[in-house]
């Protein structure tokens, strides 16, 4: 009698000690799979200034203007001086326009930086779209080296028809490079116009 009961205690602690591991498993995954889904979110939605990424341009132009400021900021440990061309323009909706940063490494040795980007007001991430850009892919520069890097955008002519939007005159562009210890992602280096070869 003892030896059936013995048998039925040792399968039920069987089933929580897997019940138990399934729940770690399933943590563990949900914590590895938290990052790349929060980034895919805010790339869907607009979550928190994060600009959409589009293949063509919009089939419309308003006349309503808006001006875009554009902003460039390098982390400590990165020796680059980084700038845009122009510090702020106007910009029709729907009209699609192509802007240069430019950025230099002041050091006598090969650096290697990489772009994040937002804009703001946060509500009009979902509305700014970047057709071209040099963001998250490593920008490695040689001693001394100067690059031009493009950024092609529009304003979602949708935005006229948000109340909030309604609202908005102007948009700032950010860009922050980060120093990178060592190649992980696909490196940007210059082709012979000055253009780097790998776009997002």
């Amino acid at each position: 009698m003892s030896t059936g009961n013995d048998r039925r205690k040792f399968r039920r602690d069987l089933i929580v000690a897997g019940s138990c591991g399934v729940f770690v498993a399933m943590m563990v995954g949900a914590a590895y799979a938290a990052v790349p889904l929060y980034d895919w979110f805010c790339r869907t939605t607009g979550f928190g200034g994060t600009p959409q990424i589009a293949e063509r341009a919009p089939d419309r132009t308003l006349d309503r203007t808006i001006r875009v400021r554009l902003d460039a900021n390098v982390m400590p440990g990165l020796p680059w001086v980084f700038r845009p061309e122009q510090n702020e323009v106007r910009v029709r909706i729907g009209e699609v326009l192509t802007l240069n940063y430019r950025v230099t490494n002041q050091t006598a040795r090969t650096t290697t930086g990489q772009a994040s980007y937002n804009v703001s007001p946060p509500t009009v991430g979902s509305y700014f779209h970047k057709i071209n850009c040099f963001c998250f892919t490593e920008q490695q520069l040689a001693p001394g080296e100067t690059r031009d890097m493009p950024v092609v955008f529009y304003v979602d002519p949708s935005m006229a028809k948000d109340p909030d939007g309604a609202e908005i005159n102007t948009i700032t562009l950010s860009y922050t490079f980060y120093p990178q210890r060592e190649s992980s992602r696909p490196v940007a280096d210059g082709t012979p116009n000055g253009q780097p070869r790998k776009i997002y």
